[in-house]
């Protein structure tokens, strides 16, 4: 099964509000940069990535998760982090029962995300060390 049909059985086997939350979270991401990539990582968990991993989601009892990779370096001007605040790197949006999902600011966010992974990578490749010819033994 590829990460998107194992995301597909995911949202169809949530029985409550959740499945239409996470779809439609789902839905937002993947329209918010036409490279994202699906996939399935840690034991079950759909995780969206370009140039780096970007979220993660989960249905919890009674929410919705979706945590950022790098959130604590991303800016939010529209406050949608409720949650992981007080962390070093992730930050997260909980959905709860009939929260509304800012489309705008979630693809902004995405955006952000995309963004920073592509400024570490490019910083990544500056820092590579230049490699040395290896002196032969006299």
């Amino acid at each position: 099964m590829t990460p998107s049909e194992q995301i597909d059985a995911l949202i169809a086997g949530i029985p409550d509000w959740r499945a239409e939350t996470f779809a439609n979270l789902r839905k937002t991401i993947l329209a918010a940069d036409k490279d994202i990539v699906e996939e399935w990582k840690w034991m079950g968990s759909p995780v969206w990535e370009r140039d780096g991993i970007i979220a993660v989601a989960n249905a919890h009892k009674g929410k919705v998760k979706l945590t950022f990779q790098y959130g604590a370096s991303l800016p939010d001007p529209d406050g949608l982090f409720n949650a992981g605040l007080e962390g070093n790197a992730r930050r997260a949006i909980d959905f709860f029962e009939g929260d509304k999902i800012n489309a705008r600011a979630l693809k902004a966010l995405i955006r952000a995300a995309i963004e920073f992974n592509q400024g570490k990578k490019a910083s990544k490749a500056n820092k590579a060390p230049a490699k040395t010819a290896k002196k032969a033994d006299a």
